[in-house]
């Protein structure tokens, strides 16, 4: 069975993006990345939402190709031509990455493909910010890992990881890690039902 593994950076309260979508306060360092790297580079498939699809797709298939790059970059570069990229989304007319391929446009009900492709052997799937798609996975207990990279800042508004939950979802935490740049990167995974 293959795991989905949510992988976000937030703020001490709550948020993923602030007012404005601004992420400029989202710290990234070589320490972080050494920390990121294995985890992404064990899934073998991305899965985005509309508005995450179209960040990445503009910025990471030409970095690999870009002479002021550093190692880090240009290894998630490489990750991103060689994974599979699924894109959920009823509004794109289509899903181009690069040279390499083309993304996966899907537009039918994201729990339904993705408890599917839970049930196939194979790598991880691994969603990357996408926070309506997140918790669309979330509410629907579809989401197996929660790797959660805490910044510390406090940016009072935007868009949350977690809004309307209605329900208890008990998390088992196996792992925390302390970055000399302040974020506390947090891994649980979901807890069986009892």
């Amino acid at each position: 069975m293959r795991r989905v593994v949510l992988f976000e950076h937030m703020s001490l309260d709550g948020y993923l993006a602030g007012p404005g979508a601004d992420m400029s306060w989202v710290r990234v360092d070589d320490e972080w990345w050494d920390y990121a790297a294995p985890i992404i580079d064990a899934a073998g498939t991305a899965i985005f939402g509309r508005i995450t699809y179209q960040l990445m797709q503009a910025h990471w298939p030409s970095v690999a190709d870009d002479p002021s790059a550093g190692p880090h970059d240009i290894h998630h570069s490489e990750w991103t031509k060689t994974a599979t990229k699924l894109v959920f989304s009823k509004t794109l007319p289509a899903a181009p990455w690069d040279a390499s391929g083309d993304a996966t446009l899907i537009r039918e009900d994201v729990a339904t493909v993705i408890r599917q492709l839970r049930q196939e052997a194979g790598e991880d799937l691994v969603v990357l910010g996408s926070a309506s798609l997140a918790r669309t996975l979330i509410r629907d207990g579809l989401v197996d890992d929660y790797h959660i990279s805490v910044n510390p800042v406090i940016v009072g508004g935007g868009t949350p990881l977690f809004p309307d939950m209605t329900s208890l979802r008990p998390l088992s935490l196996e792992s925390s890690r302390i970055f000399k740049s302040g974020v506390v990167a947090l891994h649980y995974t979901a807890a069986a039902p009892s």
